[in-house]
């Protein structure tokens, strides 16, 4: 059995204001995001300039943050939010949910789009490559945290983490760091260096998350208040995860059906 780390989830205060890890690991998510996809945008005939992607990166992140929170209250906590609607800006007491970010920044690039003349699925396999790095770190923030760990188990590397009993957990955040940030992130920079059809980019971020998504699920400790949704397996995360893997693989047959090279 390792031992928990137990790192203090603030970082900095100064006076009333605290900066805690969660929140910085959005802000290097979001900044490593805009180094890579400015370099891109340098590149001759990219079709894109540093004020764009400076621009994308704040539309995605307002996507994010937005989608993310509301998403959360209305796929996990939606009985919560019924007896108290004021539960969705509670954001201090956490509660960010992917799918629902996911959904704010499609909804994000689309209005982004109209304001710069660019098809919605173009700013998506543009920017999806950079997605992974925003995972990771939110990942490590939710180890840091001590928040999301994993089932209990008798694995060598198994964590007591302190608000999940006594028992040692897989440290799921840490497996999910690795699968949907850094194997993703290369996956899918690597397939985008060279110019792919419309659809194919966004649609292998779809497919390889949903998979990564899924199988992590399998050591995630389901939601308290949620449990198992069906068959005493199915968690919500495999749930919402499903209609991905099926739109990734679409996607990608659309893509290489009728290519349009952009």
């Amino acid at each position: 059995m390792l031992k928990y780390p137990e790192i203090d989830p603030v970082v900095l205060s100064l006076g009333p204001l605290s900066i805690r890890w969660y929140g910085l690991m959005y802000l290097i998510g979001f900044v490593s995001g805009y180094l890579l996809l400015a370099k891109r945008a340098a590149q001759p005939n990219s079709g894109w300039t540093k004020e764009q992607v400076s621009d994308m990166i704040f539309y995605g992140a307002l996507g994010v943050i937005l989608g993310g929170r509301i998403g959360y209250v209305l796929f996990y906590n939606f009985g919560a939010f019924l007896e108290n609607p004021l539960t969705l800006f509670e954001v201090w007491k956490g509660g960010m949910s992917f799918h629902g970010g996911m959904l704010g920044v499609m909804i994000a690039i689309w209005i982004y789009g109209r304001k710069y003349n660019k098809h919605m699925f173009d700013i998506l396999d543009f920017g999806a490559p950079i997605v992974p790095i925003g995972l990771g770190a939110g990942r490590i923030g939710n180890f840091i945290g001590g928040e999301l760990w994993g089932r209990t188990t008798d694995v060598s590397w198994g964590m007591v983490f302190p608000t999940g009993g006594p028992y040692p957990r897989h440290p799921s955040q840490l497996y999910q760091a690795a699968l949907e940030g850094v194997a993703l992130f290369t996956i899918l920079w690597l397939f985008s260096r060279t110019n792919r059809p419309r659809y194919a980019v966004s649609g292998m971020f779809a497919l390889w998350y949903g998979v990564f998504r899924f199988a992590m699920e399998f050591v995630r400790q389901p939601d308290a208040h949620l449990g198992f949704i069906a068959f005493n397996w199915l968690t919500m995360g495999q749930l919402l995860s499903l209609p991905l893997i099926g739109l990734g693989m679409f996607m990608l047959f659309i893509a290489y059906r009728k290519p349009v090279v952009v």
